[in-house]
């Protein structure tokens, strides 16, 4: 190939220069440039930024170390992994004595209360008794965030607390036990709640409104039907845990007083192939392929216990009655105590037994259980129960003494064939103005108004060898001679309109010889009910049944 021309070649070489810079793109403008700039510096400026707030939140979660994180929290469930042996204190056992000893105590959680974000105040609470205890920061000890916990802890929760018994400076009002608090420095949660209160404990803790006092009151009234719907958490209240005390109480000094004069305690059936009273009372159930009724009382089986040679026998249980009755003072199944001995001379063996009982509960009640009396009596105000000692002894009125009373005050004779509630209340406040009692004896009452198995008075068949006993205005207790004669029994039976033969494997009983016998059958929570002035013996049940309640 010929070599081009220098000249020529250099003009190509130019020529294509001048066509590759055509074609080639253009670079930034000025303004671009300057965009670019104050983005980058802006990208600069905030991560500087975000720099500074990572090293002062990191400065800050370095000061704020929750160096106190094994001391509080929520415990693992419980499913006995393993025991410690770690040994418990009872708040009531809390006092001055103690200060400065530490002590670990399990409670709910009754109030709380944060002052700041450094100090919570807690009412811990066990049965009747309560603690104030303070969870207050302090370096290595109680972080900042064990404070925020505690203070978010739900109102009846249950705690384990360890902490340092300390001397109150002044009493504490707001908790039973008041001259001491407890010094947290443990706080762990044992079991919160999984649903919304329906009422507080404080609320159903306030004493119950006077008859006169305004409905606009300053706190709310947690009503009987509301308790009752809730039965659980009412019974937490200081209030229902005195008065279950005391009804356990009574029925160990029924027990006691029984076992000292040789009783023996039965256990009898429920379930009777006839009714004890009447049919109009009794709850009927089926039996396989026929029928059987709840009994209303263990009267046929301690009357056949004693006819049994047992001599002195009680029982402690329930007694149903299907009586459609929606009073203070009615329920459909109650506790029964229940007591039925030979007698040797006079029913009035049975009469003053009875009595000689009564005062030894009455006593024992008031001796043993003045701080649950006082509790209750600070959310039901009532006069003290009296009942008279010394010579003269219990007031004993016969029957026709009671209807006199009741004439001289005002009562018509002709309304006085029975003495109905109203006039057993009214016969309460006249007893208590002129004899200064609560508690007395109604002898010698009308044949008519007895069950079939009591016996007639020997001079006036009209009457009956029978005794009520009254606790203020009310009865508790119903008693009398029974009948041990076969013949005698069957004639009353047929008085009464029973049939015989539907009670022959009872009548059979005395045919075989059976000695002269009497007892009594008293309302348990009707005896709580009066002695503390409920009001209401639904409050004296657990959980009570009458026509309109079958659960809880």
């Amino acid at each position: 190939m010929t070599p081009l021309h220098p000249a020529r070649a250099r003009s190509r070489l130019c020529y294509r220069a001048a066509t590759e810079g055509a074609d080639a793109p253009k670079g930034p403008s000025k303004n671009e440039l300057k965009k670019r700039a104050k983005e980058e510096e802006k990208a600069r400026k905030a991560a500087e930024k975000a720099a500074r707030q990572a090293e002062l939140e990191a400065q800050k979660a370095a000061a704020e170390v929750d160096d106190a994180k094994e001391f509080y929290g929520k415990l693992p469930l419980n499913q006995s992994q393993d025991r410690p042996r770690r040994e418990r204190a009872q708040i009531a056992s809390l006092t001055p004595d103690l200060d400065g000893q530490t002590v670990l105590i399990r409670a709910r959680v009754q109030t709380s209360r944060a002052q700041g974000s450094k100090m919570v105040f807690l009412n811990l609470r066990q049965r009747t008794d309560s603690v104030q205890a303070l969870l207050a920061v302090a370096p290595g000890k109680v972080s900042k965030q064990m404070a925020k916990w505690a203070a978010g802890l739900q109102i009846e929760s249950i705690v384990l607390a360890e902490g340092v018994v300390k001397k109150a400076p002044e009493i504490i009002k707001s908790a039973t036990v008041g001259d001491v608090e407890l010094h947290l420095t443990q706080l762990h949660l044992i079991s919160g709640l999984e649903t919304v209160l329906p009422f507080t404990v404080d609320d159903a803790n306030r004493p119950e409104p006077a008859e006169t006092e305004a409905e606009d009151v300053q706190f709310k009234r947690v009503l009987l039907d509301t308790r009752l719907n809730n039965r659980v958490v009412d019974l937490r209240t200081q209030t229902n845990q005195a008065v279950f005390k005391l009804q356990h109480a009574i029925g160990r000094e029924f027990r006691d007083f029984l076992e000292s004069k040789g009783f023996t305690e039965i256990h009898s059936p429920k379930l009777q192939g006839a009714a004890t009273e009447s049919g109009a009372s009794v709850f009927q159930v089926s039996y396989f392929k026929g029928k059987a009724f709840l009994a209303q009382s263990p009267q046929l089986a301690k009357q056949m216990a004693i006819a049994a040679d047992f001599e002195r026998v009680y029982e402690i249980g329930p007694v149903f009655r299907a009586e459609d009755s929606n009073t203070h003072r009615h329920m459909t199944e109650f506790i029964g105590l229940d007591l039925e001995m030979a007698i040797e001379e006079h029913y009035h063996e049975v009469m003053e037994l009875l009595d000689a009982l009564f005062l030894h509960m009455f006593r024992s009640l008031k001796q043993k259980y003045a701080k649950e009396i006082e509790t209750v009596g600070k959310q039901f105000p009532a006069d003290e129960f009296k009942w008279r000692e010394g010579p003269e002894g219990t007031l004993k009125l016969s029957f026709r003494e009671a209807v006199d009373l009741l004439v001289a005050d005002g009562v018509p004779r002709e309304d006085l064939d029975d003495i109905d509630t109203t006039n057993e209340k009214r016969l309460g406040r006249i007893v208590r103005a002129k004899y200064d009692t609560d508690y007395f004896i109604i002898d010698k009452f009308p044949m008519a108004l007895r069950p079939f198995y009591t016996m007639p008075d020997p001079e006036d068949p009209t009457l009956s060898n029978s005794y009520d006993f009254f606790m203020r205005g009310e009865e508790i207790l119903s008693g009398a001679q029974r009948v041990h004669d076969a013949a005698l029994l069957a004639t009353q039976m047929r008085a009464k309109g029973i049939d015989p033969a539907s009670m022959s494997s009872y009548l059979e009983a005395f045919k075989l010889g059976c000695p002269p016998h009497g007892g009594g059958g008293i309302g348990l929570e009707r005896v709580l009910m009066l002695f503390l002035k409920l009001n209401n013996i639904r409050r004296a049940s657990l959980f009570p049944r009458d026509p309109k309640r079958l659960e809880p």
